[in-house]
């Protein structure tokens, strides 16, 4: 079949278990498509071999009765993610050859499973198609700061995909894969998703195992699926979350659920809180314009639009920049050139080797943060920087608490603009205010989603945000799904892909 790119996730399933197509069949389609469209930067690394041996595996695995409606579904991971079999950079020249071990713990529950390094799970019989390529170390928001290139939206390919996972969303809206891996720091699932025109979803801080993505910020990073539907992501999402007690501390004791068991309940009464600090000057009038028409077409629906205020989410911008640079100067501390990643080739002595390695091996975001980050963890404005940011960040999480008192959800746009042209956004202030409405349920270690909702400048996709309480994935999922099933801005492909 010649569309199978145009197919969900869940249609992908249905062909599989009914016999209509293989797993073997759906690799080969989906790797002939990322390497007649490998311009988009998307990719960063594919073996066709493994690949194949892996789709092989999960057709014997369906063909023996012991597939889950996963099994044989192609997936393609960010490189923030190590994954045994195929180089791990973070799109870094840092890690530049860098082979891990093991499979992280979401690419091991989505994949074949971690039977082979010495556990008795078997994951969901995902086949991955590749690594995708990240802004360097997730350290961006238009994934133009990766070292191995920049990606490129396939609606424009003149403009950004969104960041950090910018190369997740592009691979998808593409149709290069059916759905991706992202991580979501400060809202690199969210916002990729919007400016690409897909569906993405972080969920709460700790329901997803943090073992095996390379670090930024421990308090923040969350790992999370991208896809074309809600529907989708939930059944991505039922797999690739769970406890992982014994290698994430940071994990919560909760158990993995059947998100797509919310989906399709009705919204009648549903309320959906309106900030009024994310509908100010701030946002482009063609965002505006789209996210208002989500917002009506969810009153059709049945919902109740409230408006509630978030007043310290003003704060978000300069707290997440003092808390993630200062995590991101600690985590990234190991890279020094002595176990492993890049050495440099001259130096004098364990200092100068420690100074050359980082300095030729980092870019210039990463070494911004890294800075500081130090600054602000220093004797004498740790407690005027750092302590203050944790401060305001309960301060925004208790906002939250207090809003969802009077409404079950909360809506808003993912980003002030659609995707930018590449290079646009050179002024590093700029760029980095970009995330103003995505930053303050990260801070909070909220869920959050978004969803394709219209078009803005240049027929450039729009996303809906939905944040939701505490463990809500479910409702947020069911919210989306009730809006996909009434529209159609989800079934919409980029021209020429």
């Amino acid at each position: 079949m010649s569309d199978l790119h145009l197919k969900t996730v869940a249609e992908l399933s249905h062909l599989l278990q009914s016999k209509q197509a293989s797993s073997v069949e759906l690799a080969q389609h989906f790797l002939q498509r990322s390497q007649q469209h490998s311009a988009l930067g998307a990719y960063l690394a594919i073996d066709e071999q493994a690949t194949l041996e892996q789709a092989k595996a999960a057709d014997a695995r369906i063909a023996a009765g012991k597939a889950t409606a996963l099994t044989g579904v192609p997936i393609a991971h960010k490189d923030a993610f190590v994954t045994r079999g195929w180089p791990t950079t973070a799109g870094s020249k840092m890690l530049q050859g860098y082979q891990s071990p093991f499979d992280a713990t979401v690419v091991a529950k989505l994949g074949l499973g971690n039977q082979e390094q010495g556990g008795s799970d078997a994951g969901a019989g995902m086949v991955t198609l590749g690594k995708l390529n990240c802004d360097e170390f997730a350290m961006g928001n238009g994934s133009e700061l990766s070292a191995y290139g920049k990606v490129h939206n396939p609606w424009d390919t003149s403009r950004v995909p969104g960041g950090s996972s910018g190369g997740s969303a592009a691979a998808v809206a593409a149709g290069l894969t059916p759905c991706a891996t992202g991580t979501d720091t400060g809202g690199s699932i969210r916002q990729p998703a919007s400016f690409c025109g897909i569906t993405g979803i972080k969920p709460t801080y700790g329901r997803a195992s943090r073992y095996g993505v390379i670090a930024y910020a421990s308090s923040l990073d969350q790992a999370g699926p991208m896809a074309h539907t809600a529907e989708d992501c939930a059944l991505l999402l039922s797999t690739l979350c769970g406890p992982d007690l014994d290698r994430d501390s940071t994990s919560l004791d909760v158990p993995a659920e059947d998100y797509t068991a919310a989906l399709n309940q009705p919204l009648a009464g549903l309320r959906v809180g309106l900030p009024k600090e994310f509908f100010g000057k701030g946002m482009a009038d063609d965002v505006r314009a789209a996210v208002d028409a989500a917002l009506k077409e969810y009153e059709k629906l049945g919902a109740q639009l409230v408006d509630i205020t978030l007043p310290h989410s003003a704060q978000a911008v300069p707290v997440y920049y003092i808390i993630g640079p200062a995590e991101a100067s600690s985590n990234l501390s190991r890279f020094d050139g002595v176990n492993f990643g890049h050495r440099s080739s001259s130096y004098t002595d364990l200092e100068s080797m420690y100074q050359a390695s980082r300095s030729e091996a980092f870019g210039l975001e990463v070494k911004r943060r890294i800075l500081t980050g130090a600054y602000v963890l220093s004797h004498g404005y740790y407690d005027a920087y750092y302590l203050k940011a944790q401060q305001i960040r309960r301060l925004i999480a208790e906002d939250f608490q207090l809003a969802f008192k009077e409404c079950d959800v909360i809506a808003g746009p993912v980003s002030p603009t659609v995707a930018w042209q590449i290079g646009a956004h050179a002024d590093v202030l700029s760029s980095y205010m970009a995330d103003i409405f995505t930053l303050p349920a990260s801070l909070a270690g909220l869920p959050g989603m978004s969803l394709p909702v219209g078009v803005g400048e240049g027929n450039m996709p729009v996303g809906l945000q939905l944040i939701g309480n505490y463990l809500q994935e479910g409702r947020l999922l069911n919210t989306a799904h009730a809006f996909q099933q009434a529209t159609d801005w989800h079934t919409r492909r980029p021209q020429g892909f």
